[in-house]
């Protein structure tokens, strides 16, 4: 998979992601469309997150060491950032997000539909 750079200077474009790491999203389109999962980590250059439980795959491992057996192992692969939505555990709801200020001047994120505070 090829990695965007722009023309003048060739270093990776770093795109800003709406999701963190640690963030509770809802997958909204795509396979596993409707699964809820944790962000385990978050791929900036790529625009891609890695969700707890979506994309799954089986990887055959070869053995490294002699005496050692092969194994099957299940992981999970990226997804685009754009294919999931922030969640709401309390109101069981998908919501965008929105930015706000807090009393003491700080920057939070803020789930549209729900108006929870997710910083």
């Amino acid at each position: 998979m090829a990695i965007n750079t722009t023309s003048k200077n060739k270093k990776p474009v770093r795109y800003r992601m709406h999701v963190k790491k640690g963030d509770t999203v809802q997958i909204i389109s795509g396979r596993d469309k409707g699964k809820v999962g944790e962000i385990l980590r978050t791929l900036p250059k790529l625009s891609q997150v890695i969700v707890k439980g979506v994309n799954v795959k089986t990887k055959h491992v070869k053995p490294q060491q002699e005496g050692e057996k092969g194994q099957i192992a299940t992981l999970e692969y990226p997804i685009h950032s754009s294919n999931v939505m922030l969640y709401s555990n309390k109101e069981k709801i998908a919501s965008r997000v929105c930015f706000t200020f807090t009393e003491d001047g700080r920057k939070v994120r803020k789930l549209k539909k729900t108006g929870e505070i997710i910083d």
